[in-house]
């Protein structure tokens, strides 16, 4: 049988380490890059590209790891909304001696929001003041389960300082990566498919973008496509700041060529086909509404989260579920992925309602699933209507005066036109006042239809609203 010059190759796992800042995440990073440097007699790590690699032996065979350095929240959010799983196993790092924190639990989220397996990583272990029995169970009070306890997930301390377990959890970063890919070495072999996790534009060196590949390989000289994003490919960077020609499946490099800075997340293919198909892709999902309103549900008990869960519309991506009251927590992390937060027969502290309505989060509680779910359909069907929305002008009011007894607004005309007859939305800053019509249209002393840009007019409205000068109107069909 002759083999394949890929038969030699192993696919690095990639690895997200995500939790509570302060807790030990860059540490244990270092940590582990200078056990791998010292192992493979080399130099200090001489740039960062937003990931490392490292090398370590088992069972006589060389296998690396690929850690993403970032993204931190907010990336990894944002790459899971244009629907890229870029790790493919992630760390739950949580202190020893500090125990769960607001991140922490935001970090949960994401990871089971993800649906990649994670592995807990209790840092700082070395340490006597620590309280670890205490965090297990809280980690159980956030449906985290480890393994010592007749659950799924495992869990290792290590500790930074001392080197204690840090091979330790090399070796069950490769356990986890091989129990749940078993055909993940059929990727090597598949067309070339890779996700953008950093970019930037460098005045010398010109656009600079850091790739996960995760399917195929990609060499030197390759045309590529992100997205709209054409590029050739002049350099790849590994993370160690070595020139290399070409990478695989697992590893990542910095790109130097793209045309334009890609976006964090874009879908990285061979060609612009491939990435064209991934944006329509991405673009009939919206427009089919396939995801069109991200909610995070809580309820009182299981029985009532499942029925909920079952009845939802298929248009509603429910990043988070759990039983129990709304923390602050749940507010934090509904901010950061544009969510609405519902729940069902529970009671939301003063508060919870207060930070929620400094944050701008949406809470509201139910008590009849089928008034949720009417309400929620309704929600859909005001999205699907505002997607079909015709923008016809843009106005600003410039002043107020009274014509007949009636309140005038003095427009200016920014953009498109405004006409007698239009329906009008009336607009102060980020928040919408409210809906009317345009009853009364006057150029100067002269009754008009249409008013274009860059002209003044003065409108009367009905319904009358409460406008200020600097308030701006949009007509819409």
């Amino acid at each position: 049988m002759t083999l394949s010059f890929m038969d030699n190759i192993q696919i690095s796992p990639v690895v997200s380490v995500l939790g509570h800042v302060d807790h030990g995440k860059t540490t244990l990073l270092d940590a582990i890059r200078k056990t791998s440097v010292a192992a493979r007699e080399l130099g200090g790590i001489t740039q960062k590209i937003g990931a490392s690699s490292i090398e370590l032996t088992v069972d006589g065979k060389k296998r690396t790891i690929t850690f993403i350095d970032t993204p931190g929240h907010a990336a990894f959010s944002k790459m899971r909304g244009r629907g890229s799983t870029v790790a493919d196993v992630g760390l739950l790092i949580v202190s020893s001696v500090d125990g769960i924190m607001p991140q922490t639990v935001e970090s949960i989220k994401l990871l089971k929001a993800s649906k990649i397996p994670f592995i807990v990583v209790f840092t700082k272990a070395d340490l006597p003041n620590n309280i670890l029995p205490q965090i297990k169970q809280k980690l159980m009070a956030e449906e985290v389960t480890l393994e010592e306890f007749g659950g799924d997930v495992p869990s290792v301390e290590v500790s930074a300082k001392t080197g204690q377990n840090i091979d330790k959890l090399l070796n069950l970063i490769l356990l986890v990566f091989d129990l749940n890919y078993p055909s993940i070495q059929e990727n090597l072999d598949k067309s070339f498919k890779g996700i953008i996790i950093e970019s930037k534009l460098d005045p010398k060196m010109g656009t600079r973008a850091t790739m996960i590949v995760k399917l195929g390989k990609v060499s030197l000289k390759n045309e590529i496509w992100a997205g709209g994003t054409k590029g050739k490919i002049k350099a790849l960077i590994n993370p160690d700041g070595e020139q290399i020609n070409e990478i695989y499946a697992g590893q990542a490099a910095e790109v130097l060529g793209f045309e334009k800075v890609p976006d964090v997340g874009s879908t990285v293919a061979v060609s612009e086909t491939e990435a064209q198909e991934v944006v329509q892709t991405t673009e009939k999902t919206l427009e089919t509404g396939e995801k069109m309103l991200s909610v995070i549900l809580a309820a009182d008990t299981k029985g009532s989260l499942e029925a909920i869960l079952a009845a939802l519309p298929k248009e509603i991506e429910v990043i988070f579920s759990k039983t129990g009251e709304i923390a602050e927590n749940d507010i934090s992390f509904a901010k950061s992925t544009k969510s609405i937060i519902i729940s069902f027969n529970l009671k939301i502290r003063p508060d919870i309602l207060k930070l929620a309505k400094t944050e701008k989060v949406l809470v509201k509680n139910y008590s009849i699933i089928y008034e949720m779910l009417d309400e929620l359909n309704a929600v859909l069907e005001g999205k699907k209507l505002a997607e079909e929305e015709e923008i016809l002008g843009v106005a600003r009011i410039q002043a107020e005066f009274s014509f007949d007894k009636k309140k005038v607004c003095g427009i200016l005309v920014e953009d498109g036109r405004i006409a007698k007859g239009d329906k009008i939305r009336l607009i102060r800053g980020e928040e919408v006042l409210g809906e009317t019509n345009i009853v009364s249209l006057r150029l100067g002393k002269e009754a008009a239809t249409k008013v274009e840009k860059n002209k003044e007019a003065g409108i009367i409205l009905s319904p009358q609203l409460d406008f200020l000068p600097g308030d701006v109107i949009l007509s819409y069909s």
